[in-house]
């Protein structure tokens, strides 16, 4: 049996349904609105891509990827998964998250996140969750930051930008222990009214 196996989550009008080669169309589309692929510290594909993207995030062995849905009407918004699953030490990453740009700066990804942080903390019992980025990608760094997440540290020289530059990767995480008052924030921050 696999630590993580596949599971549909569902809250406040947001769907995560495991990623398949159905969503290749709606992916293109997500993608495309904001033309986000454009963005140097994000792994959004191009809208030629999107095919390829579904299939190397279902042929990597330890990650799990899901398609961002709208609960009503089923379009998708955008993508994101568990990644760097190690059972032994009971720890998922979370990443591989975008959304499309009328998405951006609504209740979707934290909503996703409350979803995928109950899933790994109630369900799977993970110890430890934790996320990286790009160190120029600031709004994901805050995003984090919300979260609850703790900064652990800069890894220098960590990895290639799709241009060919090498980035500084910032790691984050969050232990079970820390998770309880995460929650409660988190859903404080989807429940009080929003400026529209």
């Amino acid at each position: 049996m696999a630590f993580v196996e596949a599971v549909t989550l569902e809250s406040r009008g947001v769907r995560l349904l495991p990623l398949g080669l159905a969503h290749e169309a709606g992916l293109k589309a997500a993608a495309s609105d904001g033309e986000l692929w454009k963005l140097r510290v994000t792994s959004v594909p191009e809208p030629h891509e999107t095919r390829a993207y579904i299939e190397t995030a279902l042929q990597t062995s330890n990650r799990f990827a899901f398609a961002v849905t709208d609960a009503i009407s089923g379009a998708v918004l955008g993508s994101t998964s568990y990644h760097d699953i190690v059972p032994a030490i009971q720890r998922v990453e979370i990443g591989y998250t975008w959304y499309a740009a009328r998405c951006q700066r609504t209740h979707v990804n934290t909503t996703c996140k409350l979803l995928m942080l109950t899933h790994a903390f109630e369900t799977l019992g993970c110890q430890v969750v934790g996320w990286r980025t790009d160190n120029f990608n600031f709004a994901s760094q805050q995003a984090i930051e919300r979260l609850g997440a703790r900064k652990d540290g800069v890894l220098r020289g960590h990895a290639m930008r799709r241009d060919g530059t090498i980035r500084d990767t910032v790691m984050y995480s969050m232990r079970s222990g820390e998770w309880p008052e995460a929650k409660a924030q988190l859903l404080y921050l989807l429940d009080k009214p929003r400026n529209v």
